[in-house]
C-alpha cells in the first residue's frame, strides 16, 4: 500500500513533506527502465523542453541526484518502494560510469561517485560501493602533474578541480580509502598557492553603502548586461574574458570553501592562509549596508548585479564563511554568514522579484537553494527565526508547484535569467523536482522536534546533517 499521505490528486500539497512526495510522483513519471538499471527523462511532459543538454547520470540534472532524492523521501516516509527507485538508478549509475566524461562534481564523475556511495551505505550493497570506488579509482589516475602540483584541469572552482576534490574527500570518508584524502590534499595544495583571482585588478572600492542605501541594491536600478552575463545559472560562459565571479560554484568563494576544508581536515596553515585571501576578495568586492551584505555577481563589469542563489549569490557565498566558522571558531565569520543571510531576507524574496532572483525555484540559483542556507543556519545556531524564514521559502515554492494533469508536482521557471521567455520544468537535483523536494525534505527534517532525521547534504554543504531538536531552542528567537 502506498504512503503517499495526500488527499487526492488534485488537491495542492500543503506541506513540505506531501509536496515532496507528490514531487516524487512526477519524477517517477519521467522514468526509464533498461538492462542497465533506470534513469529518469529531464522533462516528462508532453513536447516538454529541458532547460540543460541531457546529462542522464549527473548530480546537477541526472540519476545521481535524483537517486538521493529517493533515498531521502524514502527515509522521510519509511515507504519502501522509494527505495526501489533509488536502487533502480544506482544500478544504473554502477552500469554506466565508465562512458562517463566529465570527472566534475555536478556535471560528472565525482557525482556520481557521491551517489553509488550513499546508496552503498544505505543498501548495505558491496556492488554500489565496489562501483564507487572503481569510479573514483578512475580519477585516481586521470591525475596529471600541472604547475605545483597534481590535478584535472586549471579550473580551481567548485565547477572544476574543486568540486573533484570535495568528491574525492567524500569518497575517503564514506568508502575508508586514504590514498582519495592523499591525492586530494597534494591537489589542494596546488590550488592553495594559486594567487586569489581578482587581485589582479588592483585597488578596488569597498563596496559600502550607507544602510539608507541598501534598498538600492534589490531595485534593478541596474540593467542587464550585454552578453550573457550569469545567464546558465553558476557558470562563466559569454562573461567578459577578464571578469572574475566571486560567487560559489564558479567562483573564488568556492574555492576559498575547499581551502578552509582542507584545512579543517588537516591543520595546515596553507590552506587557511588561502581561504582568508579568497575570503577576504569576497568581503572586499562585497556591497556592505548595517547587518546586511550582498556579493556581486562579477567584477568589475557586474557590480550591480547581486544573485541571491547557490551557485552565484547570497546563499552559496554564505558557504564559505560558516566553513570558515566551523573550522577556526572566529565568530566574525559567522557574522559574515548571518549577514549575508539578512541581506537574503531585506531584499524582500520570495514575494520580490530583484534581477539576481528572478521566475527560478531551483536549487541552483533560485528559491529550494534558500530554503537550503536557512534551514542549515537554523540547524547550526537555533535560531527559530531562520526556520520561520524557511517555513516562508517553501510555502512560497509549494504555493508556485503546479499538478494540471494529476501526475505530481513540478516547477516551471525560467532557468536562464536573460531568457526570460524560455520556461521548462526540469526533474533534477540542482535543476529542479528532485532538488527542490530535497529542500522540503531538509525543512520537514527540522520541523520533526526530537525524532528529527539525517539529511544527505552534498560535500559542499558545511551545515549539520541531523537538525537541531527543537527542544534544543528554548527560549532562542532571534
Amino acid at each position: 500500500m502506498s504512503l503517499d499521505r495526500t488527499r487526492s490528486s488534485s488537491e495542492r500539497a500543503e506541506t513540505p513533506l506531501t509536496a515532496a512526495i507528490m514531487a516524487g510522483r512526477w519524477i517517477r513519471s519521467a522514468a526509464v527502465d533498461d538492462e542497465r538499471g533506470r534513469h529518469w527523462r529531464a522533462n516528462p511532459d508532453p513536447r516538454g523542453k529541458s532547460a540543460l543538454a541531457p546529462e542522464p547520470a549527473s548530480l546537477y540534472a541526472g540519476a545521481a541526484g535524483i537517486v538521493l532524492f529517493f533515498l531521502e523521501l524514502a527515509a522521510a516516509t519509511g515507504h519502501e518502494a522509494y527505495l526501489d527507485d533509488a536502487r533502480a538508478g544506482a544500478d544504473y549509475l554502477a552500469g554506466t560510469w565508465g562512458s562517463q566524461t566529465s570527472l566534475s562534481l555536478y556535471h560528472g564523475l565525482s557525482g556520481t561517485v557521491v551517489a553509488l556511495a550513499e546508496a552503498g551505505w544505505v543498501f548495505g550493497d558491496g556492488r554500489f560501493e565496489a562501483a564507487a570506488v572503481a569510479a573514483a579509482d578512475r580519477i585516481v589516475r586521470s591525475a596529471r602533474p600541472l604547475d605545483g602540483g597534481p590535478g584535472w584541469s586549471r579550473d580551481p572552482a567548485q565547477s572544476g578541480d574543486g568540486g573533484v576534490v570535495l568528491g574525492l574527500l567524500h569518497a575517503s570518508s564514506m568508502l575508508g580509502i586514504p590514498a582519495y584524502l592523499d591525492l586530494a590534499v597534494e591537489a589542494g595544495a596546488r590550488i592553495a598557492r594559486l594567487a586569489v583571482p581578482g587581485h589582479r585588478f588592483g585597488p578596488l572600492d569597498d563596496g559600502c553603502a550607507p544602510a539608507s542605501s541598501f534598498e538600492r541594491i534589490w531595485s534593478g536600478d541596474s540593467a542587464d548586461l550585454p552578453g550573457k552575463p550569469g545567464d546558465a545559472a553558476g557558470g562563466r560562459a559569454d562573461l567578459p574574458v577578464d571578469a572574475v565571479t566571486p560567487g560559489f560554484l564558479s567562483g573564488t568563494a568556492g574555492t576559498a570553501f575547499l581551502l578552509a576544508r582542507l584545512y579543517g581536515i588537516t591543520g595546515d596553515p596553507l590552506f587557511i592562509d588561502a581561504a582568508r585571501r579568497g575570503a577576504g576578495f569576497v568581503r572586499m568586492v562585497s556591497v556592505v549596508a548595517g547587518r546586511c551584505a550582498a556579493v556581486p555577481h562579477h567584477v568589475p563589469q557586474g557590480r550591480g548585479l547581486h544573485y541571491l542563489g547557490f551557485c552565484s549569490g547570497s546563499a552559496g557565498v554564505a558557504r564559505l564563511f560558516y566553513e570558515l566558522y566551523r573550522v577556526t571558531g572566529e565568530a566574525e565569520d559567522l557574522a559574515w554568514c548571518e549577514r549575508l543571510a539578512h541581506g537574503i531576507v531585506e531584499s524582500g524574496v520570495p514575494h520580490r522579484r530583484t534581477p539576481g532572483f528572478w521566475n527560478v525555484s531551483c536549487q541552483c540559483c533560485g528559491t529550494a537553494g534558500l530554503v537550503e542556507l536557512f534551514v542549515g543556519l537554523w540547524a547550526a545556531t537555533g535560531r527559530k527565526s531562520y526556520l520561520d524564514f524557511a517555513s516562508v521559502l517553501a510555502e512560497h515554492l509549494i504555493g508556485r508547484a503546479v499538478d494540471h494533469d494529476g501526475r505530481g508536482l513540478r516547477w516551471y521557471q525560467a532557468y536562464r535569467r536573460l531568457r526570460p521567455g524560455e520556461v521548462s520544468a526540469d526533474t533534477g537535483y540542482m535543476v529542479g523536482a528532485a532538488g527542490i523536494g530535497a529542500a522540503l525534505l531538509h525543512l520537514d527534517a527540522a520541523q520533526q522536534g526530537d525524532q528529527a532525521r539525517r539529511v544527505i547534504l552534498l560535500p559542499d554543504n558545511p551545515f549539520p546533517a541531523i537538525p537541531v531538536p527543537s527542544h534544543r531552542l528554548g527560549k532562542e528567537s532571534g
